[in-house]
């Protein structure tokens, strides 16, 4: 470059600014650990094209397993990308890949065909064989695990079936059996089938799945009963179909609150692989595909032990017991919190250990199957069932309707003593039907307490279809398998239903009677034991609040003095955090969040941006008072924030993932969604929530005919009910397309402009500079820094560096940043970001043409996503 054109860009350079912001996918990891490095590739499949990323972390010339992570269905490999990175740190080599038909991978579904999707996972492993940092067993078979929830973990089980290369698994919340899971005992699961082939394409109808699926699905849709082809069809993709062939160590994770894949689906996948040979490790967790709480850190710190068991070899790893359960311990009475803990057991018992008959009344009861299947009993409701299940794990009766004259009952006397239910009840009745051949019926057990209080657990009703039921048919039916106590003086009720909303039902009217012969018989699992205080780290499920907190205020080791409830200088400030800290369990130095502070006003929309690992979502749970923080405090218009505060509902929260009906209108789905908070009808504002949605005269229309935007505004709609002053929203473009974001960043305006509140939390960083007014910038639990976003993106010294030829390698990059004055240093498309701290441009230069580097231009840059890439690589650098 000629001397004039240095001097002009010298003198660019003089008035630069630094950008500061918040990392992106290149995460770093806390304390000493090296960072992640991560490459994105395309993988040409026959008829695909697959969406890639890889992820390394320390030496590349060490030598290490790697790991598959698959996704779960209507997601992507971005879904996994936080496991994945930690996965990297742990000294693995991870390879996430978005399946057939999601994310920007093309091709059809074909809800892991073995020719499709499992042939993608073999031609995966062929590539893992080649990279020269992956160990291996031998020429072309690498060191591999596989781990993955629901959709991902199916994949996980049928590449173990299908490629002997596969060493480990770790399927977490998926299916044995397909048809099994949709048409449980012959009876089509309408509503799950429905959300199952309309997530899979967002814009209705079933055009993005595979032809023969797709004529499956609608076969079965309208005749409502599921015929042998497509039985046929669902189990030939489910790994049942290689059950006898997939014999490596397996950690199998299912939900307690699942209607969709219930712990039968695990017990069945649990007992074919141990009769193969291959070790096995079942943990029943809380929550599931119907909600709840996912534990997910703990399962995935449990799934890395296992690998390290059983990939690194390592035979000192404790990778937990053979089973476990997470089970409710109530509420705190210190602070109101849910407390949970697991309960172990040296060996699987199955779901029929330790049986104890309860006698149950055996008069014979009528009941009708009436016209048209409706109105149907309500028991799980797809999707909608979260916070009913955590209720019902604690003996709050849920939102269960079983019509008068559509269902026969049969009462316990009160138990003398408690009992434990785990596993499935089992009970044999003998049914006759006045005309049909062919009787649907779906039974459920409840606890009912002395005052008449119902409890159905998990949420969970078993469908049977019984055969020749106009001759009478004595059959055994087997019962929602469950982990639940049942206290003394409680009463245990069997219910037969003619109906279900969540299945399909014979439409003929017929009449049924029941009896019941024999008793009702609980399995008990008596070689399995609630854990005594202190637990391993793996042993408890992630409370919903601060169980630590409450132990220590009980015990007098550490007392605090609560704040005032309310500060009457912050009556009008939206939100306030001050010093805000929690700990990781027991951990006295490792933080999830670490004196943050900072406050929001009215009227501003609030981005909270950082990479995985930050701390935003620990920060969200405890701003909604699901979390107790260990030091510090929030406050909601001057009132202080714990789990029950009355100012919480001046606060509404959107989580990606909400589902609805199907079936229904949108302004239905809301309605039955306010009526289950059970606040009264007048409180609801539905007209002004649809307003600010825009969703115009479609919120008539039923929610299967939405489109993926308008379901994500239905849903913010639906967090907006009763107009919260304070609105949480957490990645609430996810899934959309670009029309589709614009209309959900004028939503969001909209509302913040009446003088609301808006936080939302997103990684999308172009959008948030559109989006949001301020920004709150956090790394490693700790705030990086907070302000306006144009303040944000215009303060400092941050300069582009221009660079002829192919991109730096990783060295020189290190070298520049660690140049005196020199903050950190970026690699990027146009050649490098570099973020002085003391340093001037021009000493910069001096350097940069000492280190023979090519540059071709030095001058500002201003984007907020290189104000995050060059922010946080400072901060963990």
């Amino acid at each position: 470059m000629a001397r004039g054109g240095w001097r002009r860009w010298l003198a660019v350079a003089a008035v630069v600014v630094t950008l500061a912001g918040a990392g992106t996918w290149n995460a770093v990891a806390s304390g000493e650990k090296p960072p992640v490095q991560r490459t994105d590739r395309a993988f040409d499949m026959p008829g695909a094209r697959i969406d890639a990323s890889y992820f390394t972390s320390g030496s590349p010339s060490a030598k290490r397993p790697a790991v598959l992570l698959g996704h779960g269905f209507g997601g992507s490999k971005d879904g996994v990308r936080a496991q994945a990175q930690n996965l990297a740190r742990e000294g693995y080599a991870v390879l996430t890949w978005s399946a057939r038909g999601f994310g920007a991978s093309t091709g059809e579904i074909g809800l892991n065909d073995p020719e499709h999707e499992v042939a993608d996972v073999s031609r995966l492993i062929d590539w893992l064989a080649r990279r020269p940092e992956v160990r291996l067993d031998k020429s072309g078979d690498p060191r591999v695990g596989m781990a993955g929830a629901s959709y991902g973990g199916a994949i996980a089980l049928l590449a173990a079936g299908h490629d002997d290369r596969v060493d480990a698994i770790a399927p977490r919340m998926t299916y044995w059996n397909l048809a099994d899971a949709l048409f449980p005992d012959g009876v089509f699961k309408k509503l799950w089938a429905g959300v199952f082939f309309g997530t899979g394409s967002p814009a209705g109808g079933c055009g993005r799945f595979e032809a023969e699926l797709c004529e499956m699905y609608e076969r079965v849709a309208v005749s409502g009963e599921p015929d042998a082809a497509a039985r046929e069809l669902l189990a030939s993709r489910s790994p049942s179909a290689v059950g006898g062939r997939i014999k490596v160590p397996a950690l199998i994770a299912q939900g307690q609150s699942d209607s969709l894949f219930p712990l039968g689906q695990a017990d069945a996948m649990a007992k074919a692989i141990r009769a193969n040979g291959a070790p096995v490790s079942v943990d029943w967790f809380a929550g599931g595909h119907d909600g709840g709480d996912l534990e997910t850190g703990r399962l995935d710190t449990r799934t890395t032990a296992w690998f390290d068991r059983y990939l690194k070899g390592d035979k000192g790893t404790d990778t937990g017991p053979v089973f476990r359960v997470t089970r409710a311990g109530g509420m705190d009475s210190t602070d109101g919190t849910l407390q949970t803990r697991g309960a172990t057991g040296t060996a699987y018992p199955g779901l029929n250990s330790g049986a104890r008959t309860v006698a149950l009344d055996t008069a014979e009861k009528p009941f009708e199957n009436p016209p048209g299947a409706g109105p149907p009993s309500i028991s799980s409701v797809p999707s909608v069932g979260s916070g009913l299940s955590q209720l019902s794990s604690l003996g709050v009766g849920g939102l269960n309707i079983d019509f008068p004259g559509q269902h026969a009952r049969f009462d316990s006397r009160p138990l003398k003593s408690s009992l434990r239910i785990t596993g499935s009840p089992t009970v044999t009745v003998r049914v006759k039907s006045d005309r049909a051949d062919d009787a649907v019926l779906f039974a459920k057990v409840y606890d009912v307490g002395p005052d008449g209080t119902r409890t159905l657990p998990s949420q969970l009703v078993s469908p049977v279809r019984i055969d020749g039921a106009r001759k009478g048919r004595t059959v055994e039916l087997r019962l929602p398998a469950v982990d639940h106590e049942v206290e003394t003086g409680h009463r245990l009720r069997l219910v037969l239903a003619a109906t279900d909303l969540g299945y399909a039902s014979p439409a003929e009217p017929s009449s049924y009677t029941a009896t019941v012969q024999g008793g009702l018989s609980i399995p008990t699992a008596r070689g399995v034991t609630t854990e005594a205080d202190p637990l391993p780290a793996w042993v408890w499920g992630l409370p919903l609040a601060g169980a630590v907190v409450a132990v220590l205020l009980v015990t007098g080791v550490r007392r605090r003095t609560p704040a005032p409830d309310l500060d009457p200088e912050l009556a009008e400030v939206p939100l306030e955090v001050a010093g805000l800290t929690k700990r990781y369990g027991k951990s006295a130095d490792r933080y999830a969040v670490s004196d943050l502070s900072f406050r929001v006003e009215k009227g501003q929309v609030l981005g909270l941006l950082g990479p995985n690992g930050a701390g935003k979502t620990t920060a969200l749970r405890m701003l909604m008072g699901l979390v107790t923080p260990d030091s510090g405090e929030i406050r909601i218009y001057g009132h202080a924030v714990h789990p029950g505060a009355p100012v919480l509902s001046r606060v509404g929260a959107f989580v990606e993932g909400g589902g609805f009906l199907p079936h229904l209108s949108g302004r239905a789905n809301l309605e039955l969604y306010w009526a289950a908070t059970g606040r009264p009808a007048g409180d609801a504002h539905i007209e002004d929530a649809l307003e600010i949605a825009g969703l115009g005269d479609a919120i008539q229309r039923a929610v299967r005919t939405y489109s993926q935007g308008m379901r994500q505004r239905l849903a913010i709609a639906q967090a907006m009910l009763g107009m919260p002053d304070l609105l949480v929203l957490d990645e609430p473009t996810n899934g959309l397309d670009p029309p589709q974001i614009r209309e959900m960043r004028e939503v969001m305006i909209r509302y913040a402009a009446q003088g609301r509140t808006v936080i939302v939390s997103s990684h999308l960083l172009a959008e948030v500079e559109q989006t949001c007014t301020h920004l709150v910038v956090m790394d490693r639990g700790r705030l990086v820094q907070a302000g306006a976003v144009a303040e944000i993106t215009g303060s400092g010294e941050t300069l582009l560096v221009g660079v002829d030829g192919p991109p730096l390698p990783d060295a020189v990059v290190g070298k520049v940043a660690g140049l005196p004055g020199v903050v950190s240093a970026v690699r990027i498309d146009e050649g490098l970001l570099v973020r002085l701290g003391g340093a001037s441009p021009s000493q910069l230069l001096a350097e940069l043409v000492g280190m023979e580097i090519p540059v071709n231009g030095l001058g500002p840059h201003r984007r907020l996503e290189d104000a995050f890439l060059t922010l946080i690589e400072g901060e963990t650098s």
